[in-house]
């Protein structure tokens, strides 16, 4: 069972299908049950929530500063984890949203001994802002943290169900990986996680689980070990 996890949530999940919106609430009353869950098995968790709902940077205009489209995508993840963080609250879980910058009372800056505190008083932690700084994604602050607070594993939930060698969007004949070390997504540049995530991942051995957030009950099995998605191994 693990002590300790972060798990990385899109912002495209908050919205669920529907068109038109930022939040879905039953979609996120959903995510919400099952993270209490994780928690009410003995498991501290923490989160990393994208922007994707609101703003990509990516989707930026190109002759848009990178910069600039980064920054606006930080602030996007503030929204969505002040959001999540009352849909906690409306369900009896205390969340703390730390950030690496101050945003007046909105969140608390993060440092590492204020967060295991928090933890360790069971409350979950929900990460926004990312680094602040650009050109870091949400999947390596991920990583990042997962490392700071010594974690057991990393969760990221996709709109893909795992590793394949290809885009099974486009390629039918892709192969999924029940298993493959975070050393051969860097190799093979396979891009379901951030090849830097990936990289820190294997350098301070942090084991991955990847899978497909739109299966039933799919953050509650894959904490509990059930073979689910793609495991990510150091070695």
């Amino acid at each position: 069972m693990y002590k300790r996890i972060v798990l990385k949530l899109s912002g495209e999940a908050l919205a669920g299908d529907k068109e038109g919106v930022s939040f879905d609430d039953t979609v996120i009353t959903g995510l919400v049950k099952q993270i209490r869950q994780v928690m009410d098995m003995g498991t501290q968790v923490s989160l990393v929530v994208g922007g994707g709902n609101f703003w990509r940077g990516r989707s930026a205009d190109s002759g848009m500063d990178r910069t600039k489209a980064d920054q606006i995508g930080m602030l996007a993840t503030v929204m969505n984890a002040i959001y999540l963080a009352d849909a906690f609250r409306q369900q009896g879980t205390h969340a703390v949203v730390m950030t690496p910058i101050p945003f007046g009372t909105m969140t608390e800056l993060f440092s590492k001994d204020s967060a295991l505190r928090h933890l360790e008083n069971g409350k979950v932690l929900i990460f926004a802002a990312g680094l602040g700084h650009p050109f870091f994604s949400t999947d390596t602050i991920t990583a990042l943290r997962g490392a700071e607070l010594d974690v057991d594993g990393l969760f990221f939930a996709k709109n893909i169900d795992g590793v394949y060698d290809d885009d099974p969007a486009k390629n039918p004949n892709a192969k999924k990986f029940d298993t493959i070390t975070s050393e051969d997504i860097v190799k093979k540049n396979l891009k379901v996680i951030d090849t830097s995530a990936a990289a820190l991942c294997f350098e301070r051995k942090i084991p991955v689980v990847i899978f497909g957030l739109n299966e039933q009950d799919s953050i509650m099995r894959a904490v509990k070990g059930e073979k689910i998605g793609t495991l990510v191994t150091v070695s």
